[in-house]
């Protein structure tokens, strides 16, 4: 098969995606776009990304600012589905794959591009996310996947090319975690992490406080939602979701908030270990789930809850553009309309615990539900209930000889 001669690269300036600059050039001998979106990883990891990607050997760098479309179209729509993944993790990396991908699928079809290349190694789930977002919006394109032929084989490998390559990088063989930054939430793995026996060293954290340091007061927050969507914070409305975001990762890092440590189930068939930060991420999935405990009636929550297992699994695993995830928001919208209201948690040292949960919608009849009685429910007709849903209970007894 022919060469590309343009290729569009999934760039983020860490260690993979910097020496593939000069690999491509090298071993494919094409043109090298750079394609980077802006979802809020910091001023840190994007200021000089456009100069280091010219000086590593690309001809074009593309920088999209697409964090208020990461807020309103993805994580919004993942907060309303309820989806956490193996109980744990809020899917961070995952729900971000996709858009970073088209993207780059869109600056490739716009600068000419006939190649497209991405820094996930051949272990990881986020070549998966990458590439069947490829497929679904330019499966012309021929993809090149590095990690999966070149004769790298570790980070320090590759932080040695790097070196040979006078490739500027701020790994260190010494400490030398690969780490995904975004607005929801931050990645860590590798270096002590791999072992699961050892402790996460305090060094991983960067984003939250440790619960120890944290504020020896409780401190009350109140997030408002409006149809399944944040808005607001302590009655504070917010027009953008990112402003919204950022608020609540302070409020939720300043008091220890928001960290796990995850052994899950990659969908390439391994166990991998990593630890991660989602501090607001944390308040608003907490918050949501208590005012739907007040909006949903029984049946449609827990139905809701088999498919937010079904949602998690597609969003973790990539299937972010297909017909399935685009039925499964439909029906999360249609449930949630009703989900407006405010719910206050209250946060302490790490720990999250509502406190206080309202909703102008609220299926939450307190004439009903009192341990007083009254004339709203009659008790008498327990009775036939209990009977007739312990009818076939009573006659497997009967038969068995029991009664």
């Amino acid at each position: 098969m022919e060469k590309p001669k343009k290729v569009a690269l999934a760039y983020s300036g860490g260690l993979d995606t910097s020496v593939i600059i000069p690999w491509l050039k090298e071993n494919y001998g094409c043109e090298v776009v750079a394609v980077c979106g802006d979802i809020g990883q910091g001023a840190d990891e994007l200021t000089g990304l456009e100069q280091k990607a010219l000086k590593t050997g690309a001809s074009e760098v593309h920088i999209a600012d697409m964090r208020e479309e990461f807020v309103g179209e993805y994580l919004w729509r993942l907060v309303r589905s309820g989806a956490v993944y193996e109980h744990k993790y809020l899917l961070g990396t995952s729900i971000a794959r996709p858009l970073l991908a088209k993207k780059q699928v869109e600056v490739a079809l716009a600068t000419g591009c006939d190649g497209l290349a991405h820094g996930c190694t051949g272990k990881g789930n986020d070549q998966v996310r990458f590439e069947l977002t490829y497929k679904a919006l330019a499966p012309q394109l021929k993809v090149i996947a590095p990690w999966r032929e070149w004769s790298i084989v570790s980070r320090e490998d590759a932080i040695e090319y790097a070196r040979a390559h006078d490739v500027p990088i701020s790994q260190t063989s010494a400490k030398i975690y690969s780490r995904d930054r975004n607005i929801w939430h931050i990645s860590h793995e590798g270096g002590a992490l791999e072992d699961p026996a050892n402790p996460a060293p305090d060094d991983v954290w960067v984003l939250t406080r440790s619960p120890k340091d944290a504020p020896d007061t409780p401190a009350d927050v109140t997030i408002g939602f409006d149809r399944g969507r944040p808005v607001s914070v302590n009655g504070q409305h917010h027009v953008s979701g990112v402003s919204l975001l950022e608020t609540l990762n302070r409020i939720g890092a300043e008091h220890g908030v928001g960290r796990i440590d995850l052994v899950e189930n990659r969908f390439v068939g391994m166990k991998s270990r990593g630890c991660y930060e989602t501090p607001g991420g944390t308040l608003i999935t907490t918050a949501f789930r208590e005012l739907e405990a007040l909006t949903l009636d029984r049946m449609t929550l827990h139905y809701k809850q088999k498919l937010a297992l079904d949602y998690a699994e597609l969003v973790y695993n990539g299937f972010w553009f297909t017909p399935l995830r685009e039925s499964l928001d439909a029906f999360f919208e249609e449930v949630s309309a009703n989900t407006t209201g405010e719910v206050t948690l209250r946060l302490y040292k790490g720990n999250v615990q509502p406190v206080c949960r309202k909703s102008p919608n609220s299926l939450y009849a307190l004439n009903i539900a009192s341990f007083t009685m009254g004339a709203e429910y009659d008790q008498k007709d327990a009775l036939g209930f209990i009977n007739l849903i312990g009818l076939p209970i009573k006659v497997r007894a009967s038969k068995e000889g029991r009664a």
